[in-house]
């Protein structure tokens, strides 16, 4: 019997496909979320909303009794995390990422994405409390909203478009990731912080000798979770760190290699369970017109704003320009500056990882405006990026029939 071939870069492209279904329904789920969470929250039924929010469980043992909110952010989006590691791992082996000449416009215009809101928001709220982190709230684009929007809005674009939009929002949540573990590392026990780092080393070894049983590899990601936890680092991590070290090429003999497997089956529960659930308790705000009046007036929630969909935009767009008439890069096949441009609008949709920098970096009331900052500001950049992106979809449809 012969054995199965390895896997063909054709093979990367349907992945990718799949990828986008995926994250395209989670963006729908996502949406419903949201929407069900601002409803629940402004409705009589607010009270019973923020006690099921702040309820504790778990033990005290080792920092874990969080409440229900905290579980949603710790504990559900480590999942999506790990998916994240395992399509960044995929990406820059046998992705679109692995090809250096391809990958550096995505790669340049997701940074531009990220220093640009930064310094914006910087430069508008300096001297607010709680800015000397916040700067940092909109430097994320949400992977699922995004490509949600686009495979509504966008569906004639070229298929290259696509790979820049996900190879750029893939770029932008590894800086996330740095970002919440080098901002919010606030203490560090170093005896968890020990038993994190042999618990991936073992993940490792485990890789790297092909064992495949979940009954060693689910109670390691576990002890990983709960180590990096306790050590002071944000729980998150630990997904992103495990699926990184996951093995991306498959051997001679396998159908599939394990990351691209465990995407399979984990990637339906992180898009359509673990971010639903995380924006139904994070994206609960009471909204009134006193406090719409603060988001549009007060340093900070206008920073946040002003950084997520003027920043994103100039940030995404100018570095795509620089690139490729620095000859640093080349634009896609097929894709347009008017494309170009209507992505780097797309780009300002912070959503879940935004969110989730909010919840990180502030307390109390200075919380809330940040949070409704995020959504209003997801929503002006997702309905600006839907207009324009009918718009550039028709034009290539016309294109594509002449």
């Amino acid at each position: 019997m012969n054995a199965p071939e390895p896997r063909r870069p054709g093979q990367a492209v349907a992945e990718f496909a799949r990828y986008l279904r995926t994250e395209t329904t989670g963006g729908i789920i996502l949406l419903v979320a949201t929407a069900v969470a601002l409803i629940w929250a402004n409705s009589p039924l607010g009270d019973i909303y923020r006690s099921i929010r702040e309820f504790e469980i778990g033990p005290e043992l080792l920092h874990l009794n969080l409440s229900v909110g905290d579980w949603a952010k710790d504990g559900l989006l480590a999942l999506f995390f790990f998916v994240v590691g395992l399509e960044l791992k995929r990406e820059m082996v046998v992705g679109e990422l692995s090809n250096l000449k391809a990958a550096t416009l995505p790669i340049v215009a997701a940074i531009g994405g990220m220093i640009i809101p930064a310094a914006i928001a910087l430069s508008i709220g300096w001297g607010e409390p709680g800015m000397d982190q916040a700067w940092a709230i909109p430097v994320a684009t949400d992977i699922a909203f995004a490509l949600g929007v686009l495979a509504v809005t966008g569906s004639n674009l070229p298929s290259s478009a696509r790979v820049f939009l996900l190879s750029l929002a893939v770029v932008d949540d590894l800086g996330a990731i740095i970002v919440i573990a080098v901002l919010f590392t606030t203490k560090f026990d170093l005896v968890a912080g020990g038993i994190a780092v042999a618990s991936l080393a073992l993940y490792a070894w485990l890789q790297h000798k092909r064992i495949r049983t979940p009954w060693l590899y689910v109670p390691l990601a576990v002890i990983t979770w709960v180590a990096v936890h306790s050590a002071g680092i944000h729980a998150t991590i630990a997904g992103v760190a495990l699926g990184l070290l996951t093995r991306v090429r498959p051997d001679p003999e396998e159908h599939e290699a394990p990351a691209i497997r465990l995407e399979h089956r984990l990637q339906p529960w992180s898009a359509a369970l673990a971010v639903p659930v995380f924006a139904l308790f994070a994206a609960g705000i009471e909204v009134s017109g006193e406090s719409l009046g603060e988001v549009f007036t007060g340093a900070l929630p206008l920073a946040v704003m002003i950084g997520l969909v003027g920043g994103k935009f100039i940030g995404i767009f100018g570095a795509s320009v620089l690139a490729v008439r620095t000859r640093l890069a080349t634009l896609p096949r097929g894709v347009g500056w008017r494309d170009i441009a209507a992505l780097a609008m797309l780009g300002g949709v912070g959503f879940t990882v935004s969110l989730l920098i909010a919840d990180l970096s502030l307390t109390g009331e200075t919380t809330e405006l940040a949070k409704a900052a995020v959504l209003l500001a997801s929503a002006i950049a997702s309905l600006t990026a839907a207009a324009l992106l009918v718009r550039r979809s028709r034009a290539h449809s016309a294109e594509n029939n002449v």
